[in-house]
């Protein structure tokens, strides 16, 4: 029910305050030259790529704690872009550390699938493949890939409020994310229902962000033997996910913040 009532909320906010979709806006358009590059010089694309890696690093925090605060403020009436830029700088550095905390997780998790992936490789082809193998030993092995994995959804799975309990109830970088434990430890079902609907639209996002990529790629086209992308396409693809990326990052704003005030007045 939570899942839904949220929901149901997050059109008429939007309505009432289409500037939402303003840092979103933004947000899309800075990336849009790195994904222009690829279709020019991939190579210059994977440097440039590089750079607004780091640059995200940085930034992801303000853009996330000003995009909290005016969801907020979108659900009960009206927001601002001065509401943006005042909460993602009050918010900043406890988001940031946050966010380190958890990029520092998933880092760990990383390296840890990373070597057992090549340990696997070996134990695979140095046992003459799968006729050769010891059957017990790799599905050991499996296990424990898939408790890492599973491991790692776990833990994106509990502390996803992080930013919402930090910029909503005013809490520090740890104490935000134990609340976000909290609230998800106590609302179990409401936040499954709730992951697995964005996920799910998240990954078709995903998907058309991935297709789209895939024909503004000229080496893409030449390996599905295709003719390369004319301009037009390019422009248009571009525009297309510029638009998409802004609705779905306004949307999912809102809707995140209706939910996370369900679950918690």
């Amino acid at each position: 029910m939570a899942v839904l009532n949220a929901l149901r909320r997050t059109p008429s906010a939007l309505a009432r305050n289409p500037v939402v979709f303003v840092p979103v806006l933004v947000l899309m358009l800075f990336q849009l030259p790195q994904f222009l590059l690829q279709t020019v010089d991939p190579l210059l694309s994977s440097l440039v790529s590089l750079v607004m890696t780091l640059v995200f690093v940085l930034a992801v925090p303000f853009f996330q704690g000003g995009m909290i605060a005016m969801a907020d403020e979108s659900l009960d009436g009206h927001t601002s872009l001065q509401t943006f830029i005042e909460e993602g700088k009050a918010n900043y550095v406890s988001i940031f550390v946050a966010y380190l905390a958890l990029m520092a997780v998933n880092l760990l998790l990383g390296m840890v699938a990373f070597f057992l992936g090549i340990f696997g490789g070996v134990l695979y082809f140095g046992s003459g493949g799968l006729d050769s193998a010891n059957i017990l030993i790799l599905a050991i092995f499996g296990a424990v890939v898939l408790l890492v994995v599973l491991l790692y959804m776990l833990v994106l799975f509990f502390v996803q409020f992080y930013g919402q309990a930090i910029v909503l109830e005013g809490h520090g970088a740890v104490e935000g994310l134990k609340r976000s434990v909290s609230v998800v430890r106590h609302h179990l079902v409401s936040t499954l229902g709730y992951t697995v609907l964005c996920g799910g639209i998240g990954g078709v996002a995903g998907a058309v962000f991935g297709v789209a990529s895939l024909l503004m790629s000229p080496r893409s086209m030449m390996a599905l033997s295709l003719p390369e992308p004319s301009l037009l396409i390019i422009v248009g693809t571009s525009l297309l996910v510029v638009a998409g990326g802004t609705v779905f990052g306004g949307v999912f704003a809102v809707y995140s913040v209706s939910f996370y005030r369900t679950l918690t007045r």
